[in-house]
């Protein structure tokens, strides 16, 4: 008996006070219905149906390259309405588990166990305890301590608003009966809504087993309605990254300030100042060291690196031994080989940064090749860009750039060769030979600076 999972999206989200529909608020750098679908995907459904609604295109678009079925509730009748959409796409011997774009944070293992109690035919319900109930579901069990339905905050009773075991929205169930009940819900209540917790009372009516499972914590069951919520949850899945980070070996100097947005790997013994921002996939080898503020998307960072404060790194590749900053910026389709350095205000492009190369300070290397043991002086830059074409650098072995040169690309530097600083360097350098390329310098004893007229 397979699995397939609906996935309730379709609301507005008025407290967010956005244009973004609420679904696709970002949680830890990405939207929110993409952690559930990750979720329900690592629990094994086979099938992933989302029920749209507001914003539909966005929420579509945003999701477009996820294996989704989808459904579209036109009218906001309720969940129970919003399910039943869903519901012509899902055969009758499936288990069916529903959950919400709107609550990220529910774990695979929650939903594999409330499908497990869904099985072969029963009604199990995702419930959790908590010290404020208030506009929670209310779950009503009899003497025998047996669910007999769920109330909902504006339906219950003084008394029943006092049970601080609430219906967290979760349920799983049959297909089959779960398209019959929803096929006898009514909206008799003060919302004249059709509710997706009334098909407990029916399956008690039924005679169909009703199983309550107990989430492992009320932040993993959590709907987020507003910013402040938001935040709550960034803050909760901020420090469930940071604990599994630490469990691989790696130090962190405040796990409350530190933000994983992605998949990340460390090694062992590496070392993660405050401040820092990981996005995308990034792996992080034995004993690397990240200093203060600096972000990395989509890096690879070798044993032993050291990434001094305020750097940037995206879509890069550091080799074993490198050091990089304080504020250097590695753009994307940079490659830097063992013991290169990029020091403090240097922007490297496109480029692959030899052995033991060196750019120490203020200089922009782009679409280039540099060779082993390189020193580009300060101030150097390589001219790339001609209006419309990127052209290559290529700078040999052991080549030597004094300070504040310009390479005019495509241009090559051969191996041993030095440019003179202050150079503009737009023909090739011949290897092992000093070239220079600056205007003759001149001194004009009879020229007198402009002085400003006094009024």
């Amino acid at each position: 008996m397979s699995v397939e999972i609906v996935i309730l999206a379709a609301g507005q989200g008025t407290r967010m006070y956005s244009d973004l529909p609420k679904v696709l608020q970002p949680l830890a750098g990405r939207p929110m219905l993409a952690h559930v679908i990750d979720a329900a995907e690592a629990a094994g459904c086979e099938g992933v149906h989302v029920v749209y609604g507001f914003g539909g295109d966005e929420v579509q678009a945003a999701m477009g390259h996820r294996p989704v079925f989808w459904a579209h509730q036109a009218e906001q009748l309720g969940t129970g309405h919003a399910v039943a959409q869903a519901l012509p796409g899902i055969q009758d011997e499936q288990i069916v588990v529903v959950a919400y774009g709107d609550v990220p944070l529910i774990q695979p293992e929650t939903l594999s166990r409330l499908a497990e109690k869904a099985m072969p035919d029963a009604l199990a319900i995702l419930t959790a305890v908590i010290a404020d109930p208030t506009g929670y579901g209310r779950i009503i069990r009899d003497a025998d301590g047996q669910v007999t339905r769920i109330v909902e905050q504006k339906d219950a009773s003084p008394e029943e608003q006092e049970i601080c075991e609430i219906n967290t929205g979760l349920v799983a169930a049959p297909a089959s009966r779960l398209r019959d009940w929803l096929s006898r819900v009514g909206n008799d209540n003060s919302q004249g809504e059709y509710y997706l917790t009334d098909i407990a009372e029916l399956a008690v009516a039924d005679g169909v087993p009703v199983f309550a499972e107990r989430a492992d914590s009320a932040a993993e069951v959590a709907g987020i309605n507003d910013r402040s919520q938001l935040a709550t949850a960034e803050a909760s899945i901020r420090r469930r990254r940071a604990e599994a980070l630490m469990s691989q070996g790696c130090t962190l100097a405040d796990p409350a300030r530190v933000d994983i947005r992605g998949p990340l790997v460390s090694g062992r013994d590496v070392f993660v100042d405050v401040g820092v921002v990981f996005e995308g996939q990034v792996e992080l080898g034995d004993r690397v060291r990240i200093g203060p503020y600096c972000v990395l998307r989509d890096a690879i960072v070798e044993a032993d690196t050291t990434i001094l404060p305020h750097s940037l790194i995206e879509n890069s590749q550091i080799g074993p031994g490198c050091s990089i900053g304080p504020f250097a910026r590695l753009r994307p389709g940079t490659r830097l080989a063992a013991r290169a350095k990029v020091g403090n205000f240097v922007e490297i492009k496109n480029t692959e940064l030899g052995e033991g190369s060196k750019a120490n300070h203020l200089s922009y290397v782009g679409d280039a090749v540099v060779g082993k043991d390189v020193n580009i002086g300060a101030g150097t830059i390589t001219c790339n860009y001609d209006g419309a074409n990127k052209h290559r650098t290529v700078i040999g072995d052991r080549a030597f750039i004094g300070s504040g040169v310009e390479l005019v690309a495509p241009v090559e530097v051969g191996e041993g060769a030095t440019i003179g600083a202050g150079s503009t360097l737009g023909k090739d350098a011949p290897a092992e030979q000093l070239t220079v390329a600056r205007a003759r310098q001149v001194s004009i004893s009879s020229w007198r600076r402009p002085v400003k007229k006094k009024d």
